[in-house]
């Protein structure tokens, strides 16, 4: 493999150019190529980013470029595809949430890279802040004991301008194309419970479209109640019907041997730490959201996603999100909207 790992990104909006950017900041890393559908982006994006563009993916590999990896950071309902792609043309992928938008998509993608013996990096980057760090460490040691509750609520903001009041040639809103609220708003902080408490059954729901009947063909909330298979109930909360901004993000975990609360807008605030025998550390410092204008979204980690590929396509440390851990979170979303009916 060659010195410094061969990045192209597929996708120019604000999350694949913080991807690019990323990139260029990164060692051991190298951007080689962007790619867009939108050609008016061209000249911009070669200027910014001081490596050639091109309009499909098709046009970047038939351009012969050395590539080692490929970002995938379009619309949702193209990850799967794009990633095969990527795939096929002797790439590892990094794919942003979601890996997919069903499991059988997912199962392909994955069934894909094993044949082919290439990596997927899903992209779950809060796995990185510090809060959802100390999280993992005190669910893993057991220090909480038997943990009887767990509650997550994410009450967002997400507006008619979001979704480009509803313009029909707009992938976000479409169902098909969007593939829901907890696909594209909150995918993060259901593999965040996930990772901390396994996978969930018994589930049940119920759904709302409270304020945007005309922008999305999905619900904008959810009530979602069940139990986690290794013990405890959870419920999991969310909103984007949330009066002009994010409010919180945050779960609360009720254990036998003490309780917490890890909230803000982000899941950035350990609000609440109350453990037998047990002194809360200090936490280093958490970074900023994705700044997109006028909306925030979850915590700007993309450094240490691309830092875990160099690291373990160097075969310096392991896949910090797999592509299995990536399915999961499908499945578990999927598994939820089936009881829309």
């Amino acid at each position: 493999m060659s010195e410094k790992l061969k990045f192209a990104v597929v996708g120019s909006g604000r999350i694949g150019r913080r991807h690019a950017a990323m990139v260029q900041l990164n060692d051991g890393a190298e951007l080689v190529a962007m790619v867009d559908s939108d050609t008016s982006l061209k000249n911009e994006l070669e200027e910014e980013f001081k490596c050639p563009f091109f309009d499909s993916m098709d046009a970047l590999f038939a351009a012969g470029l050395d590539i080692d990896v490929v970002n995938v950071c379009t619309p949702n309902y193209l990850h799967a595809s794009q990633s095969i792609k990527a795939l096929e043309n002797n790439c590892h992928v990094v794919v942003e949430k979601p890996m997919a938008l069903n499991k059988a998509d997912a199962e392909l993608v994955i069934h894909t890279s094993l044949q082919l013996n290439k990596q997927i990096f899903c992209v779950m980057q809060n796995r990185y802040s510090p809060p959802a760090k100390w999280l993992k460490e005190v669910v893993t040691s057991g220090v909480l004991g038997e943990i009887y509750m767990v509650n997550v609520n994410c009450f967002w903001n997400r507006d008619s301008d979001y979704y480009q009041g509803g313009d029909p040639n707009y992938w976000k809103g479409k169902k098909d194309k969007d593939g829901g609220t907890l696909f594209t708003q909150f995918s993060h902080f259901v593999d965040t419970m996930f990772w901390l408490m396994g996978d969930i059954k018994n589930i049940q729901a119920n759904f709302f479209d409270f304020n945007h009947q005309d922008t999305t063909e999905f619900e904008d909330s959810g009530l979602v109640q069940f139990e986690f298979v290794n013990g405890g109930a959870g419920t999991f909360n969310y909103s984007t019907a949330v009066y002009g901004e994010n409010m919180e993000s945050s779960i609360s975990i009720v254990a036998e041997k003490g309780s917490i609360k890890v909230g803000g807008q982000y899941m950035n605030d350990v609000e609440y730490c109350n453990i037998e025998n047990y002194t809360m550390p200090q936490l280093e410092d958490t970074l900023p959201p994705n700044d997109y204008g006028k909306y925030k979204g979850s915590a700007a980690n993309h450094q240490f996603v691309i830092q875990n590929v160099v690291n373990t396509l160097n075969k310096k440390e392991i896949v910090s999100t797999n592509s299995l851990e990536g399915l999961k979170v499908v499945e578990i979303i999927e598994n939820i909207y089936k009881l829309q009916g």
